[in-house]
């Protein structure tokens, strides 16, 4: 096993890592950059060394500066979390030149999945459903209106390198199409340097499905099941649950041996994520895509399946095999998680950074975590996402789940910023959340115009 790792990310992810790490008995080092000299992570790490100042970009997604620090503290891995570097093929092939094993896929898997036109083009060969869309990159809006004609209205516009959310936009008619073209082209262009656009069917209205897979370097590839990831705001999820209410026994055997063929296809290792968008009117689910990192919210998968997903990362990463095989997993009851953040849903979620002046995280009882750095005197810095804690419930059974996350989200409260409890606790019991009777469209058409009517 690794003697020590370096966690290139920061916040509630890193200190998921740092405990990982620990309870493996392996070494860790945080970075930070100069505003997060107080941050928990770099706390509760074994060491941490600043890699640059406030800007992630002179910080948190500066590879040189990374990958001295992992060489200057002996660190023999990076692990990269979620958002930064975590699925930036470059910063794989840097550490594999280094000798420093990457803590995800290969570069080359990376390159493969990440970019979603590549990524549609292998499912295809590997036979899994994909919705109806261009072929290629899409750099002109005369191309987009010749494709948008051929495969009918509405259609998706997507970034290529995109995630996030960013570079996304829904087009209704031809007349809607050129500017939101541009548009979702210089957003691209902005988040990613890349500018390329995909055009596919939407799928409307449908549930967004995620199945969690592992794989090893023996070949070994399993599922965790699934994850309902419907209820988002501007294509960022806001709250997951597994499993999907909207799935029965048949289709979830379909969609999870799916997801399974897709990996094997690319010999994946590591943890990832397949993304499926469920007509339910059909019943019929297409590929979306692969996210080749962890999740934010795989503990939800945790809780149901039982396995340390992080852990798995770590050990498959220092050549291990697999520590479960598929027969081995079972699901036990359902479970959900709830994103906190520094935020006024009330002004259109504006951030709310500042010091937080009291905290106190709901805890007690069986089937209860709350993954956080936050803590009473901590001023959350402007430059990152805006995220507090992540609150995850486990129960027997839904009904169970979603009555312990209104206990929990009462208990929760935070002194000195802005936060979106009170949204998320309206969310899990309106009436249709309650009763799973929901879909993508939900949140945005249904529940957000009333709420933000409210006093």
């Amino acid at each position: 096993m690794f003697n020590k790792i370096l966690i290139a990310n920061r916040g509630e992810i890193a200190v998921r890592i740092i405990r990982a790490a620990r309870e493996l008995g392996v070494g860790t080092v945080a970075i930070y950059s100069t505003s997060d000299r107080d941050a928990l992570h770099v706390h509760l790490a074994d060491e941490a060394i600043c890699v640059g100042p406030a800007r992630s970009t002179e910080s948190y997604l500066n590879m040189n500066n990374i990958l001295s620090a992992a060489v200057a503290t002996g660190a023999q891995a990076i692990h990269p979390g979620f958002g930064f570097l975590s699925e930036n093929s470059k910063f794989a092939r840097l550490c594999e030149e280094m000798n420093i094993k990457f803590i995800g896929p290969s570069a080359k898997v990376m390159d493969m999945m990440g970019d979603k036109i590549n990524a549609r083009a292998e499912m295809i060969k590997a036979g899994v459903p994909v919705t109806p869309g261009s072929e290629g990159e899409v750099h002109t809006t005369d191309e987009a209106v010749k494709i948008a004609e051929e495969i009918g209205y509405p259609i998706m516009l997507k970034a290529s390198a995109g995630g996030g959310g960013k570079g996304i936009r829904k087009v209704n008619n031809v007349e809607e199409l050129v500017p939101a073209f541009e548009a979702a082209q210089a957003e691209a262009q902005a988040a990613f340097g890349n500018g390329a656009m995909f055009i596919e069917r939407m799928i409307f209205p449908a549930r967004h499905i995620e199945v969690q897979i592992l794989g090893d370097s023996q070949g070994n590839v399993i599922h965790l099941g699934e994850r309902d990831c419907s209820l988002q705001r501007n294509n960022q999820k806001v709250l997951e649950e597994s499993p999907s209410a909207a799935i029965g026994h048949t289709l979830r055997n379909e969609i999870t041996a799916a997801a399974v063929k897709a990996a094997q296809h690319v010999s994946y290792e590591n943890a990832g994520t397949i993304e499926f968008l469920l007509d339910e009117s059909s019943g019929k689910f297409y590929f979306m895509e692969m996210n080749t990192r962890v999740q934010v919210e795989h503990p939800v998968t945790e809780f149901v399946s039982g396995v340390d997903i992080v852990k798995e990362q770590i050990r498959v990463a220092n050549g291990n095999e697999l520590s479960v095989k598929q027969e081995d997993v079972t699901f036990s009851g359902h479970a959900i998680e709830c994103r906190i953040n520094a935020e006024n849903p009330k002004f259109n979620f504006a951030p709310s950074p500042g010091k937080i002046t009291n905290l106190f995280l709901p805890s007690g009882g069986v089937g209860l975590r709350v993954d956080s750095a936050m803590y009473s005197g901590y001023s959350i810095p402007p430059y990152y996402d805006s995220m507090i804690a992540k609150v995850i419930v486990h129960g027997e059974n839904r009904f169970e789940a979603l009555m312990k996350m209104q206990r929990a989200l009462l208990e929760f409260d935070v002194e000195g910023v802005i936060t979106n409890v009170d949204f998320q606790l309206e969310l899990i019991s309106d009436p249709h959340v309650v009763a799973g009777d929901y879909d993508t469209s939900f949140l945005g058409n249904v529940f957000l115009p009333e709420y933000q009517k409210e006093d």
